[in-house]
């Protein structure tokens, strides 16, 4: 199927091209969250999520009232497979908030936290951005076992407990959080709440997580009788885990996003196998001609729930596939870059600076950095589990 795009759509695409030409380096690939490993990085990011900010690409989805353009489908399309595909720096600008925690204050918030957190999210400020405080030392794809707890106290909630591999709170205003409001209740998804917490609270304390080349994005934060008020409590106390499925879903639905960056990657792959004269080599046309393959499937599969949104079909199960899909596909590209690339891949992205530097260090990043991913928002055991309950209609066996 070829999909083609309206005259509106393509006149903002080239918007956005020379949007890129102006702001940003030329020949950047980009690498995931790269900007939340260093401050220079940083101070980048917050620079273009300002300047999109005044174009209001930033959260061009979100209605014209709450900062947005009110764009239409395809045109949230086209932004996130361009500002994707060419690595453009803080759209996400932490991405919690822009991409799941303004569109869930939209639907479960009052007037008054709408009205307190969402302008600085679509102005790209500093108190815009947000982290996610969901996974636990014990308590990862099985969320509902989390044990974090709030106990009200007048017009508080006193919280203590441990989150781990936060991405970003070391950067972030705002921490998006869900813990234990009733440890009695009969289910243990039931009794959970989400809370918006003030990371420069008495007794919150972040500590970092170093990556696998040495990048700080990740860390572990701790609560000890952290005081929030009890106005920012999100929804209903104990009805936390509607929110928490409402935001899940806003995170997962990002694959045209990931798929976009993937073929970005690709590209410069096969340009560099090009200019090395390795296009020759039988084995190196067939796995590109493989990854090309993939990587135009996985492009069709991010658009199909998009076309069934538009007709007012919900596919539940779709985010949960093209995320395995996609955790496969970077695992993929990264083994048969760094493989074409050869030695030089050890080398890229610790030694930067190097003449021997090959793509930025993209692929090594990518090697090291997928093994992260891969589990982030669900393990791919946890979103077969899902596509096999709904979309193949399979018993559950518990």
């Amino acid at each position: 199927m070829n999909f083609l795009f309206g005259e509106k759509e393509e006149r903002l695409r080239s918007e956005i091209r020379e949007f890129v030409k102006e702001n940003m380096p030329p020949d950047y690939i980009g690498n995931m969250f790269v900007e939340e490993e260093s401050d220079e990085g940083w101070d980048f990011a917050m620079s273009m999520a300002r300047k999109m900010a005044q174009k209001k690409w930033l959260v061009m989805s979100w209605p014209e009232e709450y900062g947005g353009m009110g764009a239409s489908t395809w045109e949230r399309v086209v932004l996130a497979e361009e500002a994707a595909y060419w690595g453009i720096p803080g759209l996400s600008m932490g991405i919690s908030g822009t991409a799941w925690v303004g569109p869930t204050l939209m639907i479960s918030g009052t007037k008054d936290q709408q009205d307190r957190f969402l302008p600085p999210i679509a102005a790209g400020e500093p108190d815009g951005v947000w982290c996610t405080g969901y996974s636990e030392p014990d308590a990862g794809s099985d969320l509902a076992s989390l044990q974090t707890r709030a106990v009200r106290d007048g017009n508080e909630y006193i919280i203590n407990g441990q989150k781990v591999w936060t991405s970003c709170a070391h950067l972030a205003r705002w921490m998006w959080l869900i813990c234990r409001t009733n440890s009695d209740a009969k289910k243990k998804h039931q009794g959970l709440s989400i809370f918006m917490v003030d990371m420069r609270s008495e007794g919150l304390t972040v500590n970092p997580l170093r990556n696998l080349v040495g990048g700080h994005v990740f860390n572990e934060v701790f609560f000890k009788d952290v005081r929030v008020p009890a106005e920012n409590l999100v929804g209903r106390e104990n009805e936390g885990w509607h929110q928490l499925m409402t935001a899940l879903g806003f995170e997962r639905g990002i694959a045209i996003s990931f798929t976009a960056s993937v073929r970005r990657k690709f590209d410069a792959l096969v340009e560099y196998v090009k200019d090395a004269g390795l296009m020759s080599r039988p084995r190196v046309r067939a796995q590109l001609a493989d990854l090309a393959v993939d990587i135009e499937t996985a492009r069709l599969l991010a658009y199909e729930p998009v076309c069934l949104a538009e007709e007012g079909i919900m596919n539940v199960h779709a985010a949960s596939r093209d995320k395995a899909n996609i955790d496969h596909l970077h695992e993929k590209l990264a083994r048969v870059g760094t493989e074409i690339l050869g030695a030089y891949s050890q080398l890229d992205y610790l030694h930067k600076d190097s003449k021997w530097t090959k793509l930025g260090g993209t692929f090594e990043h990518l090697y090291y950095y997928n093994v992260g991913m891969a589990i982030a928002a669900g393990t791919t055991y946890v979103q077969k589990n899902i596509v096999g309950q709904f979309g193949l209609q399979l018993p559950r066996s518990y």
